[in-house]
């Protein structure tokens, strides 16, 4: 059978984990990617129980352009050519001032959201040229249009993010690759725990008021990868009702 091929990075939870989910269901081959390669195991495991596609994953830490290189290898060494790349992996990490900010918090947060989506990018990039087909999905975020305080390494990285993907854009046109990019506000995954370390610092974030899930961005994810060849969705901006902009949020009282 002639199935798309979608690569995702993150894929071991959140946005990439339900957007590998989603995108079985509408039949992709999938090759998946993140540094929990147990979760990744049980994914694939779960996506070959439940649907006809073909499953793959590796070990992926796009930090590391050596990790990279060796996830393009076994993708490609497995005739998984990707039609599609999500290019999710991402985090945060501290809510410090830049006063009192953490350089190697700074240097995380830049090097996985700004360094680890363009190192994608170049992988797959040439293939995609060559084969004149393909698409990639960035998946940015709302702190990629508006700054916030507590978040300036972030918001620069999704600001990066946002400039990577108008520049691309630009570069491969005449190529027929497409690039989008989808851009959520409060999404309820590992985000916050992962930026203050504490689940109950984390459920605080999302209390009074009702936040995105991951499979809300994943559904954005479905309707641009599924749009007519002739058809880019440059940006989606997806919010949560309760959600104004990056820092207007309406809670309810207990």
């Amino acid at each position: 059978m002639n199935r798309r091929i979608a690569w995702i990075t993150g894929a071991s939870s959140g946005i990439g984990y339900s957007t590998a989910k989603k995108l079985a269901k509408q039949g992709f081959d999938l090759y998946l990617g993140a540094r929990r390669v147990d979760r990744l195991d049980s994914l694939v495991k779960d996506i070959k129980n439940s649907c006809d596609v073909r499953a793959l994953s590796h070990e992926l830490d796009v930090t590391d352009k050596d990790s990279v290189q060796k996830f393009g290898d076994f993708g490609f060494a497995k005739q998984l050519q990707p039609d599609v790349l999500v290019n999710n992996a991402g985090l945060v990490k501290g809510i410090d001032p830049v006063v009192n900010g953490q350089e190697q918090d700074w240097d995380i947060i830049l090097n996985t959201n700004v360094m680890g989506v363009l190192r994608m990018a170049k992988l797959v990039l040439p293939y995609m040229i060559e084969k004149k087909n393909g698409q990639i999905v960035f998946i940015g975020s709302i702190a990629g249009h508006q700054a916030y305080a507590g978040g300036s390494a972030y918001c620069a990285s999704k600001f990066g993010v946002k400039a990577i993907t108008r520049s691309l854009k630009q570069e491969v046109l005449g190529t027929n690759i497409r690039v989008n990019s989808i851009d959520p506000g409060m999404v309820e995954t590992e985000f916050s725990l992962v930026r203050l370390g504490s689940q109950e610092k984390a459920d605080n974030v999302y209390k009074g008021m009702t936040p995105l899930t991951a499979d809300d961005v994943a559904d954005c994810v479905e309707f641009v990868v599924n749009r007519p060849r002739h058809v880019n969705i440059d940006d989606i901006v997806i919010m949560p009702t309760d959600q104004a902009n990056a820092f207007m949020v309406h809670r309810s009282e207990p």
